[in-house]
């Protein structure tokens, strides 16, 4: 059972179990927003809410599943915190996952087939942009290329279905997460956020000291 988070668009939380009796897959609880600029304000409320909505006491979960992204510096790295954080406080592990890897989970899940680009908002008239070629054995999508950060106009011809997400679905995170566990394919992802673009605020080279 996880807690799973995603801050790379929207505000996203949710729980996630798999069925013992039927081995399914299932999202107990799902909350978040589709607003860009809030994360911080919301995401605890949010934690709480999914946890509550669930009935899931934070004891019996068995990780936390972060969506690394890609995503904006300082929405991203909401989300990680705090997944790191919950991880920590409740002594289970942390599980990286690709934001865009989980949105491809879920639109195969939906029922698309073959080819599938899928297109985030990164801001400042630019898209980050994954492509996919199905589900491998395992059930896990199959990345051929990127994440990548493109100018609007320049987004390519999709060879299949194109999908633009606003919001990435934490239930999409946790079912990846799960589904690689279940393939022994941990981790996923490497513990690092995918910006694509480097911060705004670079350090200073500092005062120079005169003795």
């Amino acid at each position: 059972m996880l807690l799973a988070i995603d801050t790379s668009t929207g505000t996203s939380v949710a729980v996630v179990d798999r069925d013992r009796a039927t081995g399914e897959l299932r999202c107990l609880a799902e909350t978040g927003t589709d607003d860009t600029m809030r994360h911080a304000e919301v995401i605890g409320g949010f934690i709480r809410d999914a946890l509550a909505q669930s009935g899931v006491d934070r004891r019996d979960l068995s990780g936390v599943a972060a969506g690394m992204g890609p995503g904006p510096f300082t929405g991203l790295r909401v989300g990680i915190a705090a997944a790191h954080a919950f991880a920590l406080g409740i002594d289970r592990p942390f599980v990286p996952v690709v934001s865009h890897d989980a949105i491809a989970a879920s639109r195969y899940a939906a029922g698309d087939t073959g080819p599938l680009l899928v297109v985030t908002d990164a801001r400042r008239r630019e898209f980050a942009v994954s492509e996919y070629d199905g589900l491998d054995r395992d059930g896990l999508p199959v990345r051929v290329g990127g994440p990548g950060l493109v100018p609007r106009d320049d987004v390519p011809a999709a060879r299949g279905i194109r999908f633009d997400a606003t919001v990435v679905s934490a239930g999409a995170i946790g079912v990846l997460a799960e589904l690689a566990f279940a393939a022994g394919r941990l981790p996923l992802a490497a513990d690092a956020p995918i910006y694509l673009r480097a911060p705004d605020v670079t350090p200073s080279a500092g005062k120079k000291v005169l003795r």
